[in-house]
């Protein structure tokens, strides 16, 4: 398909992440000059996961959700021609998807919740775990269900503007709870999806609450492979359409002159020339690409203001696997305080690996920051012993506590594990953060239209446009793609 006359047909993408990715096939899709420059060697951002000792780690997927036919996700990856090419297993066929695990000393909730697939399947879970509190479940799952509803019809990818504020159910889950009488331990396990997309459950507009949990309960799945497969699967993609890569490729400028974008410039000097130019890396990294002077100063103190999710700590470790089989399903250690609200909370899987007889434990917890202060202005594989044995300690300290969950380790051996400031070099997110720009309530008016600079020519996709996590992201790109045709350009050419 051939681009109309009026739209610019040369696209410069900075960063190889999802969003940069989708957003190139999508373009490439519709007869646009893509090219994607990545910083890194290898393609594919938080994607891509990393090899120690033959073994695959994750990094940002760990399980995907709404892949079943006619769900958002499936649409998503049928419409960019990924879908065969990214093999997936089902979770939840045991009747698990995850399993809750409560510190029970408040004695506010049950010590464990088995999270399982399906919406009516998950009201029935918790009438039957809350029986005095069924007329307030129906009450809190009804706009669940019309947020499924919404996501898979793709309302809100087909309407005339870009903005989650078209929607219903903006004020924020915890404030929903409170006024519903919404006892503690039911509060907790609403609590945890909104620790999923890294916003505090108090601060938490529903509808990202509500959309989240939806996209996963519909349907959830595991990567058959690896996270890296996924990424060369939108790479090949990409370049199968006619799209170019550029890795090891930093951008130092976005050249802009009279508020119109020109192109970028390399930290090697390197000029190359664009009339449009997407920033698929958080914005306040495109802030600093752009000459002073080039957006209005209230755009400029708008973003610099943002404020974003936490950090995440992650440790991989091989296991003996026959005496540690694999799990089919998510683990999550949850802290709850006496109102029901989730301050903290590990996540844990053990899957088979890549060698025989070995499997391989994944933890993931919050990032600590403090932890790592003394290290904030140094630079990945140049932060000394002191780094490392503080690694250490903080990695033995998760064992020991997930040895009280899943007895003592057999041939334990830590492969690899990462701090905030790791995210922060590897994907230029700001402090380390997990999941961008904070989608809470209070930030609602400053994060809006993000994907909309004031430079005529330059935009903005990733997981900070909408919306953090795969489905997120995605629907960011085709945002992204929507506000470069015009809403009517878009409905009419793009058909999912």
């Amino acid at each position: 398909m051939v681009p109309h006359s009026s739209i610019p047909q040369d696209v410069l993408i900075i960063g190889s992440g999802v969003g940069g990715l989708s957003s190139g096939i999508i373009l490439a899709k519709l007869g646009f000059d893509v090219t994607v420059l990545e910083k890194n060697r290898q393609v594919g951002g938080l994607m891509r996961s990393y090899t120690r000792d033959g073994i695959e780690c994750a990094v940002g997927v760990h399980y995907l959700g709404s892949l079943d036919q006619g769900q958002i996700l499936r649409k998503f990856f049928d419409y960019l021609g990924v879908t065969a090419a990214i093999p997936v297993s089902r979770m939840g066929q045991d009747g698990i998807i995850d399993r809750y695990l409560f510190d029970t000393t408040s004695g506010n909730h049950p010590p464990t919740f088995d999270l399982p697939e399906g919406l009516d399947a998950f009201a029935e879970r918790l009438k039957e775990t809350f029986p005095k509190e069924r007329e307030t479940i129906t009450k809190i799952v009804d706009p669940i269900r019309k947020a499924a509803d919404q996501l898979h019809g793709l309302d809100l990818l087909y309407a005339r503007q870009n903005d989650f504020s078209l929607l219903d159910q903006s004020q924020p889950l915890g404030a929903v709870l409170d006024d519903l009488g919404c006892s503690p331990g039911l509060r907790s396990i609403f609590a945890i999806p909104s620790c999923w997309i890294g916003v505090p459950l108090q601060d938490c507009p529903a509808y990202y609450h509500n959309m989240a949990l939806a996209s996963y309960v519909s349907s959830s799945y595991r990567l058959q492979g690896s996270g890296s497969d996924m990424a060369d699967a939108l790479a090949g993609r990409l370049q199968e359409l006619g799209g170019k890569i550029v890795t090891a490729a930093e951008i130092s400028k976005i050249h802009v002159r009279s508020r119109v974008v020109k192109g970028l410039e390399l930290t090697s000097g390197e000029f190359l020339p664009g009339s449009t130019v997407i920033g698929a890396v958080h914005p306040k990294v495109v802030l600093e690409m752009l000459p002073q002077g080039a957006v209005k100063p209230s755009y400029r103190q708008r973003i610099s203001g943002l404020e974003d999710t936490h950090g995440i700590f992650s440790l991989h470790a091989r296991l003996d696997g026959h005496r540690h089989p694999e799990i089919p399903y998510n683990i999550f250690k949850v802290d709850t305080d006496s109102a029901g609200n989730v301050p903290d909370l590990r996540y844990y899987q053990i899957r088979r690996s890549e060698r025989e007889g070995v499997n391989l434990l994944s933890i993931l917890s919050s990032g600590k920051d403090e932890l790592w202060a003394p290290w904030a202005h140094t630079k990945s594989g140049r932060r000394g012993n002191d780094y490392y044995e503080a690694k250490e300690r903080h990695s033995q300290h998760l064992l020991r506590e997930a040895e009280g969950l899943f007895g003592s380790f057999k041939d334990l051996k830590i492969l690899d594990a990462y701090t905030p400031l790791t995210m922060r070099d590897w994907v230029n997110s700001p402090a380390g953060s997990a999941y961008g720009v904070l989608r809470s309530s209070s930030q609602m008016l400053a994060t809006a239209m993000l994907n909309r600079t004031s430079v005529k020519g330059l935009y903005l996709a990733g997981q900070n446009v909408m919306a953090p996590g795969m489905i997120g992201t995605i629907l960011g790109s085709f945002s992204t793609v929507k506000s470069i045709l015009g809403a009517d350009e878009f409905r009419e050419m793009v058909r999912l």
